[in-house]
């Protein structure tokens, strides 16, 4: 008797989970799949776990492809989403060339396509979202200026500058948009030497051998967080401590925080991943309804986001931030690992 009300009880829990399951389906607004080209990347994680809340919240399914930073999987993964007959397509390309053939079959079949971060301009997509990377530069250029200010009484004085690789655009557009800003400031002399192939040891033979050459550099200045991992070991080699040699980095990794924090890197220009995956949500509705969007100037957590028609598609770049010790455990910045956890109301 006991075994069957107990039987009984069960075959109305599933009953009811089957019900409930049903409803999560009617509800469902369809899948969107997001193709990440790796989960060995600490951005690329964030990403994920940013788009899987704010995609869900608007009341899609959402699924993960890994292409494993492999171009031939990437391209896999996008035939078999588009055979899936999805809401909408987010990818981050391994690959810009050999994934385009994929984009233009999604397309054709009227799955809107939406790039994150990596900006496809050889073929049309129904949006983009990347960091305004001149920007990033420019951010970059105003707290370089405060900080020799503060320590020279005006802007003036000697600064390393590593790159990325140089033929990464990503490096090239910083290096622009800081080198405009600092053009008219005649007494600091910029050295600027790339660390190829974003090795981070290059970075750190170059801070070694620079320091040498230049011991009166106040400050360095590397396109991106892993990058100064290696440089503070150097000054810290050489007996420097924090502050001695100031040292501003961009993108804000977690690790360029945590030498926020030890008083080692002054400033961390953020490449603002949240507000890149919530400009994408934002307008993610009116893209899979195939509604046109409005050009113009549009706030994403507080960023202004700049939406554009572009040869390529729509395009919205989002600036980034400076991070300084005032504010580096605040959770808007994606070095801190805590996604925002607004997305309905950001995105109504």
């Amino acid at each position: 008797m006991v075994f069957r009300k107990l039987l009984g009880l069960a075959a109305a829990i599933v009953l009811g989970m089957v019900a409930v399951s049903g409803s999560a389906m009617a509800a469902s607004k369809g899948k969107v799949f997001y193709l990440v080209p790796t989960l060995l990347d600490e951005f690329q994680t964030a990403s994920v776990d940013s788009f899987k809340f704010t995609v869900e919240s608007l009341g899609y399914e959402f699924q993960t492809l890994d292409g494993q930073n492999r171009a031939d999987v990437q391209l896999n993964q996008l035939d078999d989403a588009i055979s899936l007959k999805p809401a909408a397509i987010i990818m981050a390309a391994v690959d810009f060339n050999s994934v385009i053939p994929g984009i233009e079959k999604a397309r054709a079949a009227g799955i809107p396509v939406i790039q994150f971060d990596r900006q496809i301009t050889a073929t049309m997509s129904d949006l983009t979202s990347v960091a305004g990377t001149v920007e990033i530069g420019q951010i970059a250029a105003a707290e370089i200026q405060r900080l020799l200010k503060g320590r020279h009484g005006s802007v003036k004085g000697k600064v390393l500058q590593i790159l990325g690789d140089p033929g990464d655009p990503y490096t090239l557009d910083i290096q622009k948009g800081f080198e405009e800003r600092m053009a008219a400031f005649k007494d600091v002399t910029i050295v600027t030497k790339p660390a190829m192939q974003w090795e981070a040891s290059n970075a750190g033979d170059i801070a070694e051998n620079q320091l040498q050459a230049n011991p009166d550099i106040d400050l360095i200045f590397v396109h991106a967080a892993h990058l100064a991992v290696p440089v503070q070991a150097i000054l810290e080699a050489k007996g420097k401590k924090p502050g001695d040699v100031m040292l501003v980095s961009s993108n804000g990794a977690p690790v360029g925080l945590e030498l926020i924090r030890q008083g080692w890197e002054q400033v961390e220009v953020e490449q603002p991943l949240f507000a890149q995956v919530y400009g994408v949500v934002m307008l993610l509705d009116k893209l899979v309804k195939h509604e046109e969007l409005k050009p113009g100037k549009y706030n994403v957590l507080g960023l202004e986001g700049t939406l554009t028609k572009e040869a390529w598609g729509w395009n919205i770049k989002l600036p980034g931030a400076a991070i300084t010790k005032a504010n580096v455990d605040d959770t808007r910045f994606w070095g801190n690992q805590k996604a925002p956890t607004t997305a309905v109301d950001v995105v109504k």
